[in-house]
């Protein structure tokens, strides 16, 4: 689902580094590609700096007037540390040796925060509902991103797989993380120093593939046992598309000359596949399929449709996309689950039969039209293009599936995280668990892998600072929603595991209960969780007088058959949004079977009843994968989730 910049299927090898560059044959000086034009270190923490050279080498480092040198291992490893200093920039950072030498332009020195996760860390600003106007207003040249490419490894590393620092402008904001964009805008307002922002994410990536192996508890024949099971999945997903297409293309049959003959409306696609659009591709029959497929349909207009003019719009697709309409093109889209709106031309459209072919690019699992497809006429009326398409396969970029690979136990923290422990940091925002919330079972084992995540992290950080902040996005609504209140739901036992981390020194969480998507796992509402976090940050880390929180659970009394429920962080006090009756609260009486139950908002606390339940013996709130949920403080933050019957 995600593009891979580089991704090698090595059964039990591992992935060897690149050096980052050579700035001279002499004595060979390198450095971590995190040491790049338009960095940001961290402010008022010592300026860890490292790389190699030949064993032996003399490596001297000079900062604002600060000099300090060191020697190369027998291995040819540095590292040496600059004093701490205070927030302020550019500057340069200039690493020498006897015959080489290497300038780090335009350094910022100001608050380094990771932000890590799966997709919904990694999606883009340019994805986000109001991304194009906040790109367009993006003219911070400090705020910063340095984005760690998907990458992986059997083993940790020293050095990451590439990636290049890039100041928050129209030119490149888009490529941010939405979320931490939004974190660390509302930062830059309040604190007024440079704001870098470290982007290692990767989208369907379980917790276990960003631990280390102790911290997953593998022991050695374990962990070979993980790599073999993962090779098997590959192999037969591979040999199961070599018996479906034959001999598989590496170059795409649809263009010939440059021409996009597939696009041809007279072209005889009777002997062409039948797909499902919407939807993936891997679930149809090629999985783990990356590379070129092309999609064809056709549908039939009027002569007053033609006269009203019409637009296609495809609501995702993965990942990119170059559409023709009776072999005129008609538009083309770079980026996965971003909608496209193709106004048809009058001069490829006409009465009768219209050929549409769509051909798609995709990388790291996860390809296809996804979204819904329609025509939108003049006159506002919409016609559903869903349904069977033809499908061909154009190439094949076989790599070994993504959404397995970035789940297998250990081997993003390697590649994606190991390399930049050294880097001194303010703190950590995390945004994951969807892909650890497709049972009960798998979200309560959330609990004690996500504490663990926070804890190997802190103590593998070599800057000394084993209390960093740890931030995180507490999962959103998604799905269908209950009709009655359920046994057991998923996604909130894997919220109730995140929140047990509260116990934990320096944490902090963001509720989003409300700004879900319930038919999109990626809400393109990006900016609420990034303010929110921010708060957290505010009072947490900065020590500011905000409201980070909203309504959290403190107890329920009876009053008769009255469940009077009391909260802390009011924020101002209680509301309804919208204005009326609470909805997602549900009572239980000793038998345990929840129902949904009335609320009403007095003063401070919120009565809760039900004519089904006498003498409540529990209550719950936004108890669901994607609950109702109304209550706010006056501050415009949501209440917390909760059940009184842990």
């Amino acid at each position: 689902m995600r593009k891979l910049l580089t991704l090698l299927w090595l059964a039990v090898a591992v992935v060897v580094a690149v050096p980052p560059f050579a700035a001279g044959q002499g004595d060979g000086l390198r450095l971590s590609r995190l040491f790049a034009d338009h960095m940001v270190v961290q402010r008022d923490r010592p300026i860890t700096v490292w790389g190699w050279a030949h064993p032996g080498a003399t490596i001297t480092v000079e900062f604002r007037g600060k000099r300090s040198s060191t020697r190369a291992s027998e291995s040819g490893d540095w590292r040496l540390a600059m004093p701490a200093s205070r927030p302020g920039g550019p500057y340069t950072l200039s690493i020498s040796s006897s015959t080489d030498r290497v300038d780090v332009r335009d350094v910022l020195v100001g608050d380094v925060w990771v932000a890590s996760g799966q997709s919904n860390m990694e999606f883009q600003l340019a994805q986000a509902s109001n991304g194009a106007t906040e790109i367009a207003a993006a003219h911070d040249s400090l705020l910063r991103q340095f984005k760690v490419p998907t990458s992986w490894a059997n083993d940790p590393e020293n050095d990451l797989a590439g990636g290049s620092w890039a100041a928050a402008d129209p030119q490149h904001a888009g490529s941010f993380t939405a979320v931490g964009y939004f974190f660390a805008k509302e930062l830059r307002r309040s604190e007024k120093v440079p704001i870098g922002l470290i982007n290692t994410t990767w989208g369907g990536s379980a917790i276990e593939a960003w631990l280390s192996r102790d911290a997953n508890h593998l022991s050695a024949a374990q962990w070979t046992a993980v790599q073999q099971g993962a090779q098997a999945r590959t192999d037969s997903a591979r040999e199961a598309l070599r018996v479906k297409l034959g001999v598989l293309p590496t170059s795409d049959e649809g263009r010939v000359g440059g021409r996009a003959v597939w696009a041809d409306p007279m072209l005889d696609d009777a002997s062409w596949s039948s797909i499902r659009v919407p939807d993936y591709w891997e679930g149809q029959g090629y999985p783990g399929m990356d590379g070129v497929a092309w999609y064809r349909t056709a549908f039939e207009l009027s002569d007053e449709e033609v006269r009203n003019g019409a637009t296609l719009s495809m609501a995702a697709i993965d990942d990119d996309d170059v559409t023709w309409l009776n072999g005129v093109e008609i538009g083309r889209t770079t980026g996965y689950n971003l909608e496209r709106a193709y106004r048809l031309p009058e001069s490829a459209l006409h009465a009768g039969r219209n050929v549409l072919a769509v051909r798609v690019t995709d990388g790291g699992g996860g390809g296809g039209i996804n979204g819904a497809a329609s025509l939108v006429f003049g006159d506002g009326h919409r016609r559903s293009l869903a349904g069977a398409w033809k499908f061909k396969v154009g190439a094949v970029a076989f790599q070994p599936d993504a959404q397995v690979i970035n789940k297998i136990p250990t081997v993003l923290y390697n590649k994606m995280l190991n390399p930049i422990l050294p880097f001194a940091i303010k703190g950590v925002i995390w945004y994951q668990g969807e892909s650890n919330a497709n049972t009960v079972e798998q979200a309560r084992a959330y609990r004690e892998q996500f504490a663990s995540l926070i804890q190997t992290w802190r103590s593998a950080w070599s800057d000394g600072h084993d209390t960093f902040p740890f931030l995180w996005v507490q999962l959103p609504g998604f799905g269908k929603r209950d009709s009655v209140p359920p046994a057991e739901a998923a996604w909130a036992t894997q919220r109730e595991s995140m929140d047990a981390a509260l116990a934990l020194p320096n944490t902090g969480r963001a509720i989003t209960i409300d700004v879900g998507d319930a038919d999109d796992i990626h809400p393109k509402n990006k900016l609420d969780p990034g303010l929110r976090l921010a708060r957290v940050a505010q009072q947490l880390v900065y020590g500011e007088k905000v409201v980070a929180s909203g309504p959290t659970y403190r107890a329920f009394t009876l009053r008769g058959d009255t469940a009077v429920v009391e909260f802390t962080n009011l924020g101002g006090g209680l509301v309804s949004r919208p204005a009326g009756e609470v909805q997602g609260l549900e009572l239980a009486g000793a038998d345990g079977r929840f129902v949904w139950a009335n609320a009403r908002i007095v003063g401070d606390r919120v009565f809760v009843w039900s004519a089904r339940v006498h003498s409540p013996a529990a209550v719950r709130y936004a108890w669901a994968n994607n609950p109702p949920a109304t209550l706010y403080n006056r501050a415009g933050l949501p209440a917390v989730p909760f059940r009184s019957d842990r």
